[in-house]
């Protein structure tokens, strides 16, 4: 089940166009409508033979001085598994600034570092690639890839369809809207990359071992790798002193490996196929295609095509096999025939060119369709680098630098929490139902166009909170986060449920009728103000006027309590939280390199009732944390690791599920909390970042004066049974002033007014305190160390070389984050995070700017500049901020209005 994989390679090597097969069958046209007669065991090129036991006979046996990272083993010879028949496509624009990024290495790797290290062709053929849009919709979401590339130099031009015939005059233009080029794309092989790689690596001194088939684990409270082993070469496993560390890169079989040692790895394999055409005459040097709305991609191979795609009815491979290195399935015409369709419709010359041959192997794919990697939080020192949803080899290279310094270093330099396999709650990894229809999901929508505000259908109403029903009933349309349904807005039209997912009526299923969640959804597919635009700005403006209650449930709540929970505390917090009980404190946790791996409150609290969610009993300190329900268990994981490396004596208890959250927030909150609650809310008697028990409704709660809008506002904590029961007395008290239902899209543009931060957004774990303007969190005028801390003194006494900006802009243009930022006619940056400011009638934007000239950024770089955003290819000009634009001076949240 240890298979080689190109990630794996890249792992050995950073830490220390042929045939992709021989032809499977006789020649077919295309638009044959037969079967495959057999599935047969793919014979292995030739250079794959060659190299795999000459790699491993070099070094056969591990040398005594070698540490963890210098060696990589597999269960057969290099790329068996998934990676030897991968079309090896890469595409260098993808809506995320972290995989533009990794794709950029990667295409470094096997185009230049590569062949100038070894002397050796990796088989990168630079052809080119074309991007199909038969609609405005595709198109923009084009140009907002063309805008992020110029960021990062990445040369991209949008073509008309006359311009697209003139590029690829084979091609059907027909139906076209227009295309996106992008001249420096094009395609590896996967046996000259692996075999070039392989080549470099144990030139580093690394050693490549074949036919290794398991490992050890310890025992113990920490759960830590040992070693690995096989057959032929014994039990290799960590020095005295040295802790081990396995990094598992099996594709398809991750799962059942993972099993072994006790890591839930949440992925299914699915067959995914594709077809190599017969000769085309002129098809010579074309670029490779992407028609995303026929979910159809042409891939050149010399003078003829492969032709692949995501169809809407995957075949999953239900029963995993041991052995099945090299091996493939039959194909299924009628499931594959969609996209020969598709490709026939684009380059009419298909539909009488014949089949030489047909690839349908084994792919692993995930719940989100992102990679899964990082330590797994069941079992330290077992890293994870699969699931790579049939984009291995693009990103392979990328990905596998950054797991060399997550191992070695103790996290990425890039931001990665996208393909930590920490996002997912621990509840959600080993549950077949969730992981089945969300992989399936990800799969049927992968060629889709990638909407600001889209909300996955499959894998739903998993966790629901105490307040679920009573909004549902309510017209709330539920978002889903970290398998939490959690208030997104409220419609009007009623109440709009989510149903059991139908597979989009794949495998004889019925497709839902007359579905509302659905219907809201779909008309919210634009990169325009949605149509529910006004419906937020009600929900925002209530908010800033009256007052409006956000169910926050599902947020994360922990208690560290114990002997050391202080000693613990004064190290994971940035802050200084060694406060009296009754105290309340913003806080951020960073890592070794500075970087904020959560922003979050941290309350000290005295010890209470044995058994109590709300306040428990406990010996020693006591500290209770809210964190964003979204980021809940890479908090646990991040909190977990540091008290077992540090040895602290204190516990972390998880009452997520056992607590409820309402925000009440506005000029009038505390005219309808004060009939609510029994305690005065008086600024004198509960200022701002305090916390009280109390009761409200005859029900004990904890509450909190804190805001995450901008408002005067407490926080109620309640037990799970009596949420309800609070939140009608709330209602009901608030009824005469005006208090609505407010979910987290307004929640999203109410913080960006006041200029809070979110997590994974406009901060995240490769951003700094004093970056992101949070340096008031880090305690540097006390002696107290904390995790982070010389890393952070370091670079203030540096000087910061990159900072993040607030711009507005006077025309009311929608943002969504990716856009590029502009100073004084150069590109500076990009947006990470945008919306619309209600109260300032303005669009909002924060991003990240360099100098260009390689300099510091100070405030006064900042004013200095003339700076304009571009979206969609069209620059707009903006206005950069040092303050939040609404309340710099912060009156409203102390109540001074």
């Amino acid at each position: 089940m240890l298979t080689w994989s190109y990630m794996t390679l890249c792992l050995a090597a950073f830490s220390c166009p042929p045939p992709l097969c021989r032809p499977l069958g006789s020649p077919r046209p295309l638009h044959s409508a037969s079967r495959t007669p057999r599935a047969k065991r793919a014979s292995v090129p030739e250079t794959l033979q060659e190299e795999g036991p000459r790699s491993a006979a070099a070094h056969p046996t591990p040398p005594a001085s070698a540490k963890w990272w210098e060696s990589a083993g597999g269960r057969d010879r290099l790329t068996s598994g998934t990676t030897w028949h991968t079309a090896g496509l890469l595409w260098q624009l993808r809506p995320s600034d972290v995989e533009v990024e990794l794709l950029a290495h990667t295409r470094d790797v096997v185009s230049r570092e590569l062949p100038a290290e070894t002397g050796l062709h990796t088989g990168w053929v630079e052809n080119g690639g074309l991007f199909i849009a038969s609609n405005k919709q595709r198109l923009d979401e084009y140009k907002r890839l063309m805008s992020l590339g110029k960021v990062y130099g990445v040369e991209s031009h949008v073509l008309t369809p006359a311009q697209t015939k003139d590029l690829y005059p084979l091609m059907n233009i027909d139906d076209l809207y227009g295309t996106l080029y992008v001249p420096k794309d094009g395609t590896m092989d996967p046996a000259g990359t692996c075999s070039t790689l392989a080549r470099a690596a144990t030139a580093r001194g690394a050693t490549v071992v074949l036919n290794y088939t398991g490992f050890r684990g310890g025992r113990g409270a920490q759960h830590r790798v040992v070693g690995m082993g096989g057959d032929q070469h014994g039990f290799f496993g960590a020095r005295r002193g040295v802790s081990s560390r396995l990094v598992v890169s099996p594709g398809v079989w991750a799962r059942a490996l993972g099993r072994l040692a006790g890591v839930h790895v949440p992925l299914v394999g699915m067959h995914h196929a594709y077809v190599v055409t017969e000769r085309i005459e002129g098809i010579q040097n074309m670029p490779n295609v992407r028609d995303h709305d026929a979910s159809v991609y042409l891939r050149l191979q010399g003078d003829a095509l492969s032709v692949g795609g995501y169809e809407s009815n995957p075949i999953f491979w239900e029963e995993v096999s041991e052995k099945f290195a090299f091996g493939l399935f039959d194909l299924d015409w009628d499931v594959f025939m969609q996209h020969i369709e598709g490709a026939v419709n684009r380059v009419p010359v298909l539909e009488k060119t014949g089949i030489k041959s047909t690839v349908c192997g084994p792919e692993s794919f995930t719940a989100d369709h992102k990679p899964l990697m990082g330590e797994a939080p069941e079992v330290r020192g077992f890293f994870l680098g699969c699931g790579f949803n049939s984009a291995g080899m693009m990103l392979g290279g990328g990905c596998g630098r950054e797991l060399a310094h997550w191992i070695i270093h103790g996290r990425p330099e890039k931001d990665m929490y996208g393909y930590d396999i920490r996002r997912f709650h621990h509840s959600l990894t080993d549950n077949n139902r969730w992981i089945r229809e969300r992989s399936h999901e990800s799969y049927a929508k992968n060629y889709s166009v990638v909407f600001p505000h889209d909300e996955p259908l499959a894998g739903r109403n998993v966790r629901k909170d105490p307040l679920h029903e009573e909004l549902l009933r309510q017209g709330c349309v539920f978002q889903e986060r970290h398998g939490w349904e959690r208030p997104g807005w409220f419609s009007p039209g009623g109440a709009a449920p989510v149903l059991d997912y139908d597979y989009y009526g794949a495998y004889g299923r019925e497709r839902h009728q007359d579905y509302t969640y659905n219907r809201l959804l779909g008309d919210e597919y634009t990169f325009d103000f949605p149509p529910h635009h006004d419906i937020i700005r009600n929900e925002c403006l209530t908010c800033r006027n009256a007052l409006a209650l956000f169910d926050m449930s599902y947020f994360g709540k922990f208690y560290l309590v114990g002997p050391e929970a202080t000693k613990a505390a004064n190290w994971l917090f940035s802050a200084d939280v060694n406060k009296a009980p009754g105290s309340t404190v913003y806080t951020c946790m960073l890592n070794q390199q500075g970087g904020v791996e959560s922003d979050l409150t941290v309350s000290r609290i005295s010890p209470g009732t044995p058994g109590s969610p709300l306040a428990p009993a406990f010996e020693g300190d006591g500290y209770y944390l809210a964190i964003g329900g979204a980021v809940a268990q890479h908090n646990w994981s991040h909190i977990t690791t540091v008290l077992q490396d540090m040895k602290f004596q204190c516990q972390l208890l998880d009452c997520s599920e056992e607590l409820g959250m309402m925000s009440i927030q506005g000029p009038l909150s505390r005219v309808v909390l004060q009939e609510v609650l029994d305690t005065d809310l008086s600024n004198e008697a509960f200022p701002f970042s305090t916390h009280q028990i109390t009761t409200a409704s005859g029900c004990q709660v904890r509450a909190m004066r804190l805001s995450f809008v901008g408002e005067m506002g407490w926080e109620l904590h309640v037990p799970r049974a009596d949420c309800v029961k609070v939140y009608r007395a709330v209602m009901q008290a608030g009824a005469r002033h005006g208090i609505a239902n407010a979910g987290y899209r307004a929640i999203d543009s109410l913080s960006i007014e006041k200029g809070y931060r979110h997590w994974h957004a406009d901060l995240r774990p490769d951003d700094t305190p004093l970056e992101a303007g949070l340096a008031f969190t880090c305690k540097l005028k006390s002696s107290i160390p904390f995790l982070g801390r010389e890393a952070v003194e370091a670079q203030k006494a540096k000087g910061i070389f990159r900072r993040l900006v607030c711009f507005t802009t006077d025309e009311k243009v929608p943002m969504f984050g990716l856009e590029a930022v502009w100073r004084d006619g150069k590109v500076v940056g990009h947006i990470r995070r945008a919306d619309f400011g209600f109260a300032i009638d303005k669009t909002i934007a924060y991003g990240y700017i360099r100098d260009p000239e390689g300099g510091p950024v100070s405030l006064d770089f900042v004013k200095s500049g003339s700076y304009e955003l571009e979206r969609m290819g069209v620059t707009f000009p903006a206005r950069a901020h040092t303050k939040s634009p609404f309340d710099p001076d912060n009156k409203r949240v102390k109540g001074f209005y």
